[in-house]
Formats: C-alpha cells, structure tokens, sequence
C-alpha cells in the first residue's frame, strides 16, 4: 500500500485531495427584501426521491447562508458550462453579486439563472452541522431540467468542460 500523510497538520494537502473529485456547481439564491440574494455551493448532491431531497454544503463563515435559510423558497439552479462568469460573480465576497447576472424570479422567491442545465425551486427541510460547514437538505416542490445543456465542472481549483467520447 502507497504511503499516505495524516490529516490534520496541512489544509492545503486536504483542499488539493477534495480538488481531485469533479463537481458541478449550483447557484442558491432567493429573493429578500425583493432584492436578490446568492451565493455558489459546489458540494451540490441528491439525496432521496421520497421525500425529493437535495444537499448543499455551506461554510459556517458565510455572511450569505444566514440571509438564505429562513426565506421560504430557495432557486438552486444547475449551472451550465457558459454559467463560468456568473459563478464567479456569485462566489464572490463584495460588490454586487448579480450586476450583470441574468436572473429571473419565481413566484415563491427563489430565484433561478436562465440557461441552467437545471433548476430546483426547495425549502430549507433540515440544517446539519458538519465541522466549518452545515449540511443543507433542502426539498424540491418544482424543478425543470435541459439534459442536454452541458454542466459547469470545478476541478482541481479551476473550470472544466466534459468531452464527449
């Protein structure tokens, strides 16, 4: 067996292992106040079919998340391979997030990016602690998909685009 290091000493180690697993990447946003609010996860995973659950995982420093889990209804949207831009807008820390993000809003509040590969109109269903994050769960009341529409991947700390073979 190929020697391995302890976890613990390096985070940068860790972040490079967790670096070595494709993601896609999700847009969590909603209205509030009747203005937009968003951030990107890209630990986005199913969780069930009975009840339709989905998770996302926040980090518990983000000034975002405490502004999202209360409101009612929350857009997470599948981001597409032509999304790379507005992810970056949502990921980042200051300024406006959606300045020259396309958005519409739903009737709930969630809000949704036009051009997704899929969108999940949820609600908060649980909250999980989980070390420097929380576990999302959040249940799906409405969802459209475009199966055909190529995701966005984040991989190794930079954007990626899938090759069919």
């Amino acid at each position: 067996m190929m020697a391995m290091e302890p976890v613990g000493a390096d985070d940068q180690m860790l972040k490079q292992a967790f670096g070595c697993f494709p993601s896609g990447v999700a847009a969590v946003c909603a209205l509030a106040g009747g203005e937009p609010v968003g951030m990107v996860a890209s630990s986005f995973t199913s969780v069930s079919m009975r009840p339709p659950l989905v998770s996302v995982c926040m980090q518990d420093t983000s000034a975002t998340w405490p502004r999202l889990r209360g409101l009612p209804r929350l857009g997470l949207s599948i981001l597409a391979e032509d999304h790379e831009e507005a992810c970056l807008r949502l990921a980042s820390t200051g300024g406006d997030r959606f300045g020259d993000v396309r958005w519409e809003a739903g009737p709930e509040g969630g809000v949704f990016l036009p051009g997704a590969s899929a969108w999940l109109d949820c609600s908060l269903y649980a909250e999980h602690p989980a070390g420097d994050h929380s576990i999302a769960l959040l249940k799906i009341h409405r969802l459209r998909s475009e199966p055909g529409r190529p995701p966005l991947v984040f991989h190794g700390s930079r954007f990626r685009r899938l090759m069919a073979v």
